[in-house]
């Protein structure tokens, strides 16, 4: 559950190959939202993006606590792929998931909480090139930008970052209300 005092969202980066674009909307929109932002990977130094972007994970999985978040976003990317069977970052996954904390992930990231099992009996969304990664995992594929089902919102990629964004503030919003 989300209290008063959650100010901050965990963002995962793929240590390779993460989508620039995705990573720096959702960063900025929460920011300017007044959230704070953390970076967590499994690399310990410094995750690099498709085009060469550089960014500094500020904890690496075995030291993420739930506690201290709203919630996760998970950016996708050709590099996410790596991480669709990462048990590590599954029960992470399932950690947000069972507090009822938010949790977001798009392009590819997707995937991920699908093999996580977060989203069974769920809609979700994700890049069109993965469409039967989630169905063959028995999710409820929509061809839309933008899905969200209870505390759980996925995104098809890039191009729907900042309509993402605003859904993951939105909820967010929506929690607090209930909390306060």
């Amino acid at each position: 559950m989300i209290t008063p005092n959650q100010n901050s969202f965990l963002i995962f980066l793929p240590a390779k190959d993460f989508n620039e674009e995705e990573y720096l909307t959702v960063r900025k929109l929460i920011l300017i939202a007044g959230k704070n932002v953390f970076i967590t990977s499994d690399d310990h130094t410094s995750c690099s993006g498709s085009k060469g972007m550089k960014v500094k994970s500020d904890t690496n999985f075995s030291n993420v606590n739930t506690n201290n978040f709203a919630g996760i976003v998970l950016i996708g990317g050709n590099g996410s792929r790596n991480y669709w069977n990462n048990v590590e970052l599954h029960s992470i996954v399932k950690s947000f998931f069972n507090s009822e904390k938010i949790i977001a992930a798009i392009c590819s990231a997707p995937v991920i909480l699908a093999k996580s099992g977060i989203l069974k009996n769920k809609s979700a969304t994700c890049n069109p090139d993965e469409k039967m990664e989630l169905i063959n995992s028995g999710i409820d594929y929509k061809d839309r930008n933008v899905v969200i089902d209870g505390n759980v919102i996925t995104a098809d990629g890039p191009k729907s970052a900042v309509q993402f964004t605003e859904a993951v503030l939105h909820l967010l919003k929506q929690k607090m209300k209930t909390v306060l």
